[in-house]
């Protein structure tokens, strides 16, 4: 598999395309008027205490109170060293009472952004990660990423890491995927300068006046090169010379062996447009996703969850029903993947694949989605294939979709995805006529709406229009209002 990572910089936006194969897989964007806050370190201060909830509103400076659950909380009786001080209920999350109290100060890292109307979600676990390491000054031990699955290099690793930690130095550490393969030596100069951060930052929180920033991640560019790139990336291409000049520097600390991979694009066409990437996010902002056979996937995204329907369209197969709903699947749950990493999205994922009749389809179908989903770099949890052919899952959420990110809800439907038919109505301006025939004394009635249903009234409704008029005993004249959406009107009484 071949990998590379295009970077486009606008003067007020970033944007890191991941190209698998020619293929776009992931995006991500990042604007100058609205950064991710993930990463991020705050001084808070309690705002509000819910025991009911078991949670804290803090106030980090944001718009919106951030909120904090007893479970992302140190618990006080666990030292700096990592060991609690007496003994702790390990099976048991403590009173958030005992935690926290309204007024306190707090160090906090942002944990996921905030989501439509939900703040941020906040951890006092803070974790500082580098190019091979993650230093966590209130964990302890040593961990080593899942995705390394070879037990030798794991095992490696473990006793590399092993040989810098002193058992009286504060903080643990977990080994990134982009470790294996890793010297000792870099493994101790990574720890090296996480411990140095740390100190700083540790330092910096303590003459901060709650509600400010404390650390900020870093920005897009550097972040991508530190979190995505990894060995299977062959290229970086980047638009703009300071940030191409800014990236070498970082790999140059952290990467040396990309170095020679990161190249200033200077190609006349925008690096977009190269793998038809600007068409591809257009495509993931549309309802329907089209299959290669004739098929098609429907995604309906929605506050509680997410909804995907898989339909055969015009794929026929050649041999048997059975078939047919199978071959459809398997392509569906391949794209089915792709598309959730590229529309980034999270929460509760129903998928409706078309129903098999076979058991032993029905797994294929499920492996199918897992393997595709193993490069995701989101956790993701997939359970069984229902008799119905649903399959529940989970994908982790931490940012906004691509969809929320680029679009607003439509002014006209104001997010419904419908608006009333010009029929509807007429027929709801002809009930307030008569209501406000009833209640008042008018020479004139005048009735102002949008052009179709003006026109409606004009053709298919006028004979009930002039029953309308015999009935009141007053002229009904009509207006057409240009700025009003098809199920607006009013009925002016004159």
């Amino acid at each position: 598999m071949t990998a590379e990572i295009l970077i486009n910089i606008s003067p007020r936006e970033a944007r890191a395309a991941l190209v698998e194969n020619g293929v776009l897989q992931e995006i991500f964007l990042e604007r100058a008027n609205k950064r991710g806050l993930i990463s991020n370190i705050y001084k808070g201060r309690v705002s509000r205490v819910l025991p009911g909830m078991q949670a804290a509103f803090v106030d980090i400076g944001l718009e919106r109170t951030a909120f904090l659950h007893a479970s992302d909380i140190v618990h006080p009786a666990v030292g700096e060293n990592g060991s609690p001080d007496q003994p702790v209920d390990e099976g048991r999350t403590p009173d958030i009472q005992t935690l926290v109290s309204e007024g306190g100060e707090i160090l906090v890292q942002v944990l996921k952004d905030p989501l439509g109307t939900k703040g941020a979600r906040l951890t006092t676990f803070i974790t500082i990660p580098s190019r091979y390491l993650v230093y966590m000054p209130k964990g302890r031990g040593i961990g080593i990423s899942a995705r390394i699955e070879d037990e030798a290099e794991r095992q490696r690793l473990r006793e590399a890491a092993s040989l810098f930690v002193r058992p009286d130095e504060p903080g643990g550490y977990i080994v990134r995927t982009a470790a294996e393969g890793a010297t000792p030596d870099a493994l101790r100069a990574d720890m090296m300068f996480l411990q140095k951060l740390w100190s700083v930052l540790s330092e910096k929180a303590a003459g901060t006046r709650p509600g400010n920033l404390v650390h900020e991640d870093l920005p897009l560019p550097v972040r991508v090169m530190r979190d995505v790139v990894s060995t299977g990336i062959e290229h970086v291409g980047v638009d703009q010379p300071e940030t191409h000049q800014r990236m070498l520097e970082f790999a140059r600390t952290f990467m040396p062996e990309m170095t020679e991979r990161i190249e200033l694009y200077k190609g006349e066409r925008p690096i977009f447009d190269l793998y038809g990437v600007e068409e591809e996010i257009q495509k993931s902002l549309e309802r329907k996703v089209p299959l290669k056979s004739g098929g098609h996937l429907i995604f309906d995204q929605t506050e509680s969850m997410t909804t995907i329907d898989v339909n055969t369209g015009a794929y026929v197969g050649q041999r048997s029903l059975e078939e047919t709903i199978f071959r459809t699947n398997l392509e569906a749950a391949v794209a089915i993947a792709r598309q959730l990493r590229l529309r980034n999205l999270g929460g509760i994922i129903i998928i409706d694949f078309i129903d098999m009749e076979e058991e032993e389809h029905r797994k294929q179908v499920l492996q199918a989605l897992e393997k595709s989903l193993a490069a995701d770099h989101a956790k993701n949890h997939i359970s069984s294939v229902s008799p119905l052919g649903l399959v529940e899952m989970t994908r982790k959420r931490t940012r906004e979709s691509l969809e929320h990110m680029l679009c607003s809800a439509c002014p006209t439907c104001e997010g419904r995805g419908f608006v009333k038919t010009t029929e509807t109505v007429c027929y709801e301006i002809f009930r307030e006529i008569l209501r406000q025939s009833r209640q008042f004394q008018f020479q004139e009635l005048m009735v102002l709406a949008h052009q179709d249903v003006i026109e409606r009234l004009l053709d298919e409704e006028s004979a009930a229009l002039a029953e309308l008029e015999v009935h009141t005993g007053k002229p009904i004249r009509l207006q057409t209002e240009a700025l009003y959406q098809q199920d607006q009107y009013d009925v002016v009484l004159m």
